[in-house]
């Protein structure tokens, strides 16, 4: 493979997927700080949800599943299932570019199906097809775009874990800036304008791509393009994919809980906060840039402990392991603060310091998890492995993280950050278990 051109010792072409990442998850995050409190306290109320389209049926859908739902579950169910499905669609969207189209073309049509969907959020009779349309658009980009990171680097080359980490900052950037602005615009000036906001960035974000297409890495062959027939993949990769799809099942755990900060801590942030700061009260929706503003300012001494480290540091499996403990740690201490507030509210300082909890805990597993997708995975199968790797926000952050998010009305809120809590520490353990006899399959090999 020919070596990038390199900028601040990073190939140029990771600068503009940062960037375009950056925007995309603007909109995303900015969308998503918006949702709940929009179905919740507005959209889903009589009065408002009689013209939504497809309502009763999406509505008798979940409630042949689980019972009768009040405005709270049934919105849980739905938050649940578009976190979900916008992580299972890069599945489709990797088998897409690597037998038929190419990474490059499969994200620029994902940025152009989610600025449309999000600009039709702006429409209240529209919320559903927006959101499907959301869905299939931001797994055609997703998954192209963290595998096309992954080839701007050749076999070996040590920059790889950094290159994650510097674009998973852009990642946060992008979730810091969404709730101050779409947030702030959904919450006081109106709801349709939060969402333009957030088309806003979808556009951008396409503008940035554009910009820097000719520093993308190289298309990989693909097996329907000028008649090259599908290699099988060898045993040894075969040992290597089932280890990486052994590893969805503690992420799926981990998800699950750490999703729970748009969903059922949008809600804390809503309803169980004292949000008063010198007799000002702060934005329920800025909470949700607590994690992003962590991810950013957090991630270089974090980078900068682990070199200092070197081979006697955290190998990729205990990195993500301690994730999984710091997100028990973060629900205990809300469950403390649940049981010391009692009926009444609480400081919004536990939920300052959730947050700086549990995000310190995703530095640690998140990018780790998408470098070893990236490097194990055989390269001709790169961008449906990279989608895998989003199968544990399918299932766990959005079905089993929606479901969880269920009981949050009928259940006391310190068991129920007990319950998450458990459910990360299990997560972790798992993690623990299988990393020693999994290390020599998912050491990264040569790449074809």
């Amino acid at each position: 493979m020919k070596a990038a051109r390199a900028f601040l010792g990073q190939p140029s072409g990771l600068y503009y997927l940062f960037g375009t990442e950056m925007w995309e998850r603007f909109s995303y995050y900015g969308m998503r700080a918006l949702l709940v409190g929009y179905l919740v306290k507005y959209l889903l109320l009589p009065g408002h949800v009689e013209g939504v389209w497809l309502y009763p049926q999406i509505k008798a859908f979940y409630e042949m599943l689980a019972g009768p739902l009040d405005v709270q579950p049934l919105s849980a169910f739905i938050y649940g299932t578009y976190t979900g499905l916008i992580y299972a669609t890069p599945i489709l969207g990797g088998w897409i570019a690597d037998r038929y189209l190419g990474q490059r073309y499969v994200a620029l049509s994902g940025i152009v199906m989610m600025a449309f969907g999000h600009f039709m959020m702006a429409f209240e009779n529209l919320l559903f097809p927006a959101l499907a349309l959301l869905i299939v658009g931001g797994g055609f980009f997703k998954t192209n775009t963290s595998t096309q990171v992954g080839m701007l680097y050749g076999a070996g080359d040590p920059r790889r874990d950094t290159g994650y980490s510097i674009f998973y900052v852009g990642i946060n950037v992008g979730a810091f800036l969404a709730p101050f602005i779409c947030g702030t615009l959904g919450e006081t000036v109106g709801w349709p304008f939060g969402f333009g906001a957030a088309g806003v960035g979808m556009l951008l974000a396409l503008m940035v791509y554009l910009w820097g297409w000719r520093h993308l890495p190289p298309e990989p062959p693909r097996a329907k393009q000028a008649g090259i027939p599908a290699k099988p993949l060898t045993r040894s990769e075969w040992k290597s994919v089932a280890a990486l799809l052994l590893m969805v099942i503690p992420l799926t755990l981990y998800w699950a809980c750490n999703e729970q900060q748009g969903n059922t801590m949008a809600l804390w942030s809503m309803d169980n906060t004292d949000r008063m700061i010198f007799g000002w009260t702060i934005p329920w929706t800025w909470f949700q840039s607590f994690n992003p503003a962590v991810i950013f300012f957090g991630t270089p001494f974090i980078l900068a402990y682990w070199d200092q480290k070197g081979a006697a540091g955290p190998g990729s499996g205990q990195k993500m392991a301690y994730g999984c403990y710091l997100m028990m740690a973060a629900n205990l201490v809300m469950a403390f603060a649940a049981w010391q507030a009692g009926t009444g509210k609480s400081s919004w300082l536990w939920l300052a310091l959730y947050f700086t909890v549990m995000t310190v805990g995703e530095i640690y597993l998140y990018p780790i998890s998408m470098s070893l997708f990236s490097k194990v995975a055989p390269l001709r199968i790169a961008s449906l492995m990279m989608a895998v790797n989003f199968l544990p926000n399918f299932l766990g952050g959005g079905f089993l993280q929606g479901w969880l998010a269920s009981y949050w009305s009928r259940m006391d809120k310190a068991l129920f950050f007990m319950m998450i809590a458990a459910i990360a520490a299990v997560a972790g353990l798992i993690i623990h278990a299988v990393d020693r006899p999994l290390r020599p399959l998912l050491e990264e090999k040569g790449r074809d």
